[in-house]
């Protein structure tokens, strides 16, 4: 099969907590659901049929959702159905599994690949993968080392996970990394073959993210200003460190008599709520203590169609976690025509160009951003030009559509290579094709040399594997 002639193929997007569906701006709505959905909007466009299977998380939800041409949102029903924090749904993962093989058995569905989308679903990914004996490419979107790495004893992911992900690493037949950065961490953290690491960033949607008149954006969102603004778009967490911008803000202030004003967008309700955002309270306790309460503008969160106008009122944009595996807000502001200052982490240090499209600095250093913000500001020709090769930058690289191509290529790769068979067949070959049945309540998933039962996996050895105990096995044959 040739990866650039590929028949329309039946995927299976897994991604367990973040639905296309669901608001973005929450704690853990972003990026990710960005992605989801652009990709699977683009391959279904390209003929492909796709089912997204993520977590119900409301009693009222559909099974199943008509989401675009070709794309369907399957709620798999697994644990309460109510909001959790994803870090809380890792024991929930035998039963996201065993639901989306009751629905693959009773729809008679044979998918051709699997594409799983975070670690507990990269989990539920390979578990398929041997029940099913479909391939599997897995999106991380974030790696826990490096989580840990930065975080800390912050970091309040479920001690397995480390664990799990270098096993997924070892099993799925391709991993995508989003920049160097990940690929790196993907092959020197976690032992990956360089040779089944991808690099496909992520994208922006430039016709809805597009250049606009700073008068008309700031007259849509009611912001009655003629001086400079900064603007931040995005979660409002610890560590994006949007303390690190209130601080630089207060410093160009104070350095320039400049009437600067920052527009923080953000949040988890639409209205700016110290209570359900702490984050937001911290930062407008700070403002207070740094005297310039009256220069920031806190907005609560917006959504996709809303945050042009807001990107738009801006004179430049700021971004300056001190950790970012990828980092979409970049990507929108350059498509927005503004620059963007960021820190040099993650996937900003890769789709900012310093000097052209905007300027990279240290994490966690205000004085720097500071003195950066100060040269953009009081610039308006270096602004414009930046802003010009940003936007110039995005529809080069950084769209949709040249995302799913990739990564229709690369599922072309992977499925010509399985079809190629490592040696010459004999009458004595093994049957690998999975045959799945209901018993009662119970998916049955049965191979010649594989019994696969809903809870757990058992090899002909007996042993059995399940997210509590042993993580992913080699394949058996």
């Amino acid at each position: 099969m040739a990866a650039g002639h590929l028949p329309p193929l039946r995927i299976a997007f897994l991604s367990e907590h973040a639905s296309p569906a669901a608001l973005l701006g929450g704690q853990d709505a972003g990026g990710q659901n960005v992605y989801v959905d652009e990709v699977s909007r683009a391959l279904g466009r390209m003929g492909h049929a796709v089912d997204i299977f993520t977590r119900r998380d409301a009693p009222d939800l559909p099974e199943t959702l008509d989401w675009a041409p070709g794309v369907r949102i399957v709620h798999v029903s697994a644990g309460p159905p109510r909001f959790l924090p994803k870090d809380d749904l890792w024991p929930l993962m035998p039963a996201f599994r065993d639901e989306i093989l009751r629905f693959a058995v009773r729809e008679g569905a044979r998918y051709d690949l699997i594409h799983g989308n975070f670690w507990m679903s990269g989990w539920v990914a390979g578990e398929l993968r041997r029940a099913l004996g479909v391939p599997v490419v897995q999106i991380f979107h974030a790696t826990g080392i490096t989580k840990r790495r930065h975080q800390g004893a912050a970091d309040t992911s479920p001690p397995e996970r480390i664990r799990v992900e270098t096993d997924i690493v070892r099993q799925v037949d391709r991993l995508i990394a989003q920049c160097p950065a990940e690929q790196a961490e993907l092959v020197d953290d976690y032992g990956a073959d360089p040779a089944r690491v991808v690099v496909i960033p992520s994208a922006v949607d430039t016709a809805q993210f597009f250049p606009m008149d700073r008068a008309e954006a700031r007259r849509r969102i009611g912001l009655d200003t003629d001086g400079p603004v900064v603007v931040y778009v995005g979660r409002m967490l610890p560590r994006k460190d949007v303390r690190n911008v209130v601080r630089a803000v207060a410093l160009l202030a104070r350095w320039t008599g400049l009437p600067v004003r920052l527009l923080a967008v953000g949040g988890e309700k639409e209205e700016p709520d110290p209570e359900a955002t702490p984050e937001i309270g911290v930062l407008q306790r700070l403002t207070a203590e740094l005297g310039i309460a009256d220069r920031v503008i806190f907005t609560g969160k917006r959504q996709p169609g809303e945050l042009t106008a807001y990107y738009g009122a801006g004179d430049v944009a700021v971004t300056t976690p001190w950790y970012e595996p990828f980092g979409l807000t970049p990507l929108e502001a350059m498509a927005c025509g503004r620059p963007v200052i960021g820190s040099a982490v993650g996937g900003i240090a890769f789709t900012v160009r310093h000097g052209e499209t905007g300027f990279l600095v240290p994490p966690r250093d205000p004085e720097a951003l500071a003195r950066r913000l100060a040269e953009v500001l009081a610039d308006p020709a270096l602004r414009d030009r930046m802003g010009r090769a940003a936007r110039a930058r995005v529809e080069c690289a950084f769209t949709w559509q040249t995302v799913a191509e990739r990564t229709q290529a690369l599922y072309g790769a992977v499925l010509a290579e399985r079809a190629r068979p490592a040696v010459a067949p004999s009458p004595a070959a093994p049957d690998l094709t999975a045959r799945a049945t209901m018993v009662g309540e119970e998916v049955v998933t049965e191979f010649p040399l594989i019994r696969y039962h809903s809870g757990c996996c058992i090899s002909p050895s007996g042993d059995l594997t399940h997210p509590g105990r042993g993580g992913l096995e080699e394949e058996h044959s």
